[in-house]
């Protein structure tokens, strides 16, 4: 039939304007059967011919494509980060596009697949194919200030294609090799880097819980911090103790994880202990703000997503978070039950109240629940400067293992402040100012301030020696004062009981 198409009865070779006059009535043709079979054959059946006839082919073919997701569930997908980690430092100079990053503060240029892109890798003399697939997805539709907008997601992952015989050797070598590569990739490039919350715009309309990060480039260090020398020791020996008993937490059954409740006034200290800590362990911060979450399975999602090697830091927690008095709330209880009606009401001016609110056991969940699970070798930092204030089940061992005073300036404190903003390590009148700190309340912020309006290590010592004299000064006067209420108070008191006893007298 084809011969007959493009040969005459005497065979020679047909024209050019014969075979584009036969592709066209071809082409025609196969239109014409096309639409015919969208209108006359059920769109079930199609799918289920066109599925077949994919099938059919794919079963010819000897490769594999293996799918690794951006996020697993709830939380990130390890393998797709490792692949991340470990293709974007295959790049090679044959490479016609791919991304360039370098973070603000940063000075390490990181390089990763583009979008949609491809590479190639070789393992163990067999090659492999990576794409990177980003496709958009349209989420609910916003509405926020009178308009109307609708949210653009993204959804990634990676396809990995090879030899279906070499599939054995891609689970069983490939992936570890690609897990432990993508680990020595990271170290290598790991710059410390704190984590702060999403607009809280951009978490209300988008559903997006993720974290937004920069370089962490504070110096403190626990050579350099002002707190005795043996509270920094007990510190360090407990972090080390910490980082190496991952088989331990395992043995026991508890989660890899350390709370820390730092205490005290403020100005001594606690933000630069916890850089201090992160400097040490080369751990990221994230710093959560529990105002600014209203849920708490708002709070799930984002405690979830901090990574592993973390410190979790909730400062000011009396200050940012409503935590209810226990004993109060049962006393409440005990009374609305008594009055269905009375309670009823009660609920509903609570919930409009507060309508959205995290709970104490909510966090508790997470710090010491089934949730503290999700995660291995993290750092909690609860810090407050009225530890009274806190319900004692967040004081608990487990919850907050080891509590740390952040005392006032002590002598000890003052030589290293003195050494690292004057240079100095022993001063004639260091007994002088010793003495002094054994009277007077200060904090190491306060000693730093006045060490550093002087350059001269002489005019700075005598600088801080009149502060703490002036310091001296003002607490003895606060003293004075206090006392004068305080006997006034008992006159006032002691007034009426005598006018009383001249009017029994009296009678």
């Amino acid at each position: 039939m084809f011969s007959s198409l493009f040969s005459d009865s005497k065979g020679s070779i047909p024209s050019a304007k014969t075979i584009v006059s036969t592709a066209a009535s071809v082409a025609a043709s196969a239109m014409v059967i096309r639409s015919i079979t969208r209108e006359l054959v059920p769109y079930e059946l199609q799918q289920y011919f066109f599925f077949n006839i994919h099938k059919l082919f794919k079963s010819f073919s000897n490769e594999i494509i293996v799918i690794i997701e951006e996020f697993d569930g709830l939380g990130s997908n390890q393998i797709y980060k490792a692949a991340d980690a470990y293709i974007g430092a295959k790049i090679s100079p044959s490479t016609t596009r791919f991304m360039v990053t370098m973070p603000e503060k940063e000075n390490k240029i990181s390089t990763s697949m583009a979008k949609n892109q491809e590479i190639f890798d070789k393992f163990n003399g067999v090659r492999f194919k990576w794409r990177q697939i980003t496709r958009n997805v349209e989420s609910k539709s916003l509405r926020y200030s009178g308009q109307s907008a609708t949210q653009q997601s993204e959804i990634r992952y990676f396809e990995l294609c090879f030899h279906k015989k070499h599939k054995k050797l891609v689970f069983e070598s490939y992936f570890p090799y690609v897990l432990i590569e993508s680990k020595k990739v990271k170290e290598e490039k790991k710059t410390l880097k704190i984590h702060t919350l999403n607009n809280e715009h951009v978490r209300r309309y988008s559903g997006d819980y993720s974290w937004n990060s920069i370089k962490l480039d504070h110096p403190a260090t626990f050579e350099t911090l002002g707190m005795d020398t043996e509270l920094k020791k007990m510190i360090v020996d407990d972090l080390d103790r910490f980082v190496r008993r991952k088989e331990f937490y395992e043995k026991v059954g508890k989660a890899w994880k350390r709370g820390y409740l730092l205490y005290g006034p403020p100005g001594t200290g606690k933000s630069s202990l916890i850089a201090a800590m992160a400097n040490y362990l080369n751990f990221d911060i994230y710093d959560l703000e529990l105002n600014d979450i209203h849920t708490n399975s708002d709070l799930r999602r984002l405690l979830i997503n901090t990574g592993n090697q973390s410190i979790l830091v909730v400062e000011d927690i009396d200050c940012t978070l409503e935590l209810e008095d226990r004993k109060a709330e049962e006393n409440t209880l005990k009374i609305l039950r008594s009055n269905p009606v009375m309670q009823a009401q009660t609920i509903n001016i609570v919930r409009k109240s507060k309508p959205n609110q995290i709970t104490l056991s909510g966090l508790l969940n997470f710090i010491d629940g089934l949730w503290s699970s999700c995660g291995d070798e993290r750092i909690i930092v609860v810090t407050t400067n009225h530890k009274e204030y806190l319900d004692p089940a967040l004081l608990r061992p487990g919850r907050m293992d080891m509590h740390i005073h952040m005392s006032y300036c002590t002598p000890c404190a003052f030589k290293t402040l003195a050494s690292n903003y004057l240079g100095i390590t022993n001063y004639p009148r260091f007994p002088e100012i010793k003495a002094l700190l054994e009277e007077v309340m200060v904090t190491p912020a306060e000693v730093a301030e006045q060490l550093m309006r002087n350059e001269d290590p002489n005019k700075a010592i005598e600088d801080i020696i009149e502060f703490l004299h002036e310091k001296k000064r003002e607490n003895e006067e606060e003293e004075e004062e206090a006392k004068r209420l305080i006997l006034q108070q008992q006159q006032q008191q002691q007034i009426p009981k005598d006018e009383e006893i001249k009017e029994n007298i009296g009678n």
